[in-house]
């Protein structure tokens, strides 16, 4: 009570949207900003919520906006029937947020991607697998899935680097094929531990250098 809430989330590209970008003229559309405030080449940005036909929103809350967002495709992109038209890729959000330009307001969104990436990769982690049908054991496979997908973010951020960077923007299965469940052998020699990985195996040397870097962090005082 008392307190407002403001959300920002994908929305998608219907025939309404497109009918509403089609008629939006040229004049609405403005540039696009990267989440460091400078312009960004080829992308731009315009509100569509009066272009829609009467009553599209009316199941929607209240003050919703619909913002969309335009821009150049890289080569080699796949676009849709209606983007090859005008060579556009078109991207749309809505939210709930009534102040601010709207490239903030699109940059905001789009540095918020990450937190869906995390959500996904929660689910393909276990998140969406619940075991049971007793509230405890879900509880207690929640918090190892929390586990599990706080080591591997930290493991991405701190330790996939240089060598390792072939494996920062795998997915969870990939990263699992390729690092995760590896077959290698622990053995002991001069009072000292050491993992032997498959020379053969595609990404020995990236796995190597994860571990390198870990063991390199200093320990907590």
């Amino acid at each position: 009570r008392g307190r407002r809430v403001e959300y920002s989330v994908g929305f998608s590209i219907t025939a309404p949207l497109r009918r509403a970008i089609t008629i939006c003229p040229e004049a609405a559309w403005g540039p696009a900003l990267n989440p460091s405030g400078d312009i960004r080449d080829g992308a731009e940005v315009a509100e569509l919520t009066g272009f829609l036909a009467p009553g599209m929103l009316a199941k929607w809350p209240d003050g919703m906006r619909v913002i969309v967002r335009r821009e150049r495709p890289h080569p080699g992109a796949q676009l849709s029937m209606f983007e090859e038209i005008d060579g556009w890729r078109y991207q749309a959000f809505v939210t709930n947020t009534a102040t601010g330009q709207l490239q903030f307001l699109e940059a905001r969104h789009r540095a918020h991607a990450r937190v869906e990436d995390r959500i996904r990769h929660a689910k393909d982690t276990g998140l969406g697998r619940l075991p049971s049908r007793e509230f405890a054991l879900n509880q207690a496979w929640l918090v190892a899935v929390m586990l599990a997908a706080d080591l591997v973010a930290w493991t991405r951020m701190l330790a996939c680097t240089g060598e390792a960077a072939v494996l920062a923007l795998c997915e969870p299965k990939a990263l699992r094929y390729r690092f995760l469940h590896v077959a290698a052998r622990l053995t002991r020699s001069g009072r000292r531990r050491r993992v032997k990985i498959p020379e053969t195996w595609p990404w020995a040397t990236a796995i190597v250098a994860v571990f390198n870097k870990i063991a390199a962090i200093p320990k907590p005082a």
